[in-house]
């Protein structure tokens, strides 16, 4: 690992911590020539996965797209970035269990809309609304409407009438 300060590639590890899911290791280490101290982020590898745009074009997965995405649909919402950052996790898994290197961006995007109904029913609704293109007011109703049918009502939830 190279030292942000000196450049040095010798240094020794500190300390090593996992993340609470196991899917990265956290490394304080300290240059030898320097002694400045760092952090470094161990990732698995990932196989390069490719989406496969509306048009036809093809891009490169990207991971922070599909956070903002997420954030995007969850804004002003009582939802953490944890539950973001998990519901990505979950969301990456799933497609990467498919063993296809290349994912219509529709794959995606409906897997994205099942995490975002299951985190939060208005975020779902915003994130449906550009992801299905809606043009009227109808296709928001159409929509509640279908969720009001499959959806239990929560229990957190008051009667109106």
């Amino acid at each position: 690992m190279r030292c942000p300060k000196c450049a040095n590639i010798d240094d020794k590890v500190i300390d090593s911590r996992h993340s609470r899911d196991g899917s990265s290791i956290r490394r304080r280490r300290e240059c030898l020539s320097c002694q400045t101290r760092f952090t470094s982020y161990e990732e698995l590898e990932r196989l390069a996965m490719h989406v496969i745009k509306r048009d036809g074009r093809r891009e490169p997965f990207d991971r922070h797209k599909l956070i903002a995405s997420l954030t995007k649909a969850c804004e002003k919402r009582p939802v953490g970035i944890e539950a973001i950052e998990r519901a990505s996790d979950d969301i990456i898994a799933e497609l990467e269990k498919r063993d296809e290197r290349e994912i219509s961006t529709r794959v995606v995007g409906r897997r994205t809309m099942e995490s975002l109904r299951l985190l939060d029913e208005i975020a779902y609704i915003r994130y449906a609304s550009v992801y299905r293109q809606f043009e009227e007011i109808g296709d928001f109703l159409q929509e509640i409407e279908k969720m009001e049918k499959t959806t239990p009502p929560s229990p957190n939830q008051r009667e109106l009438f």
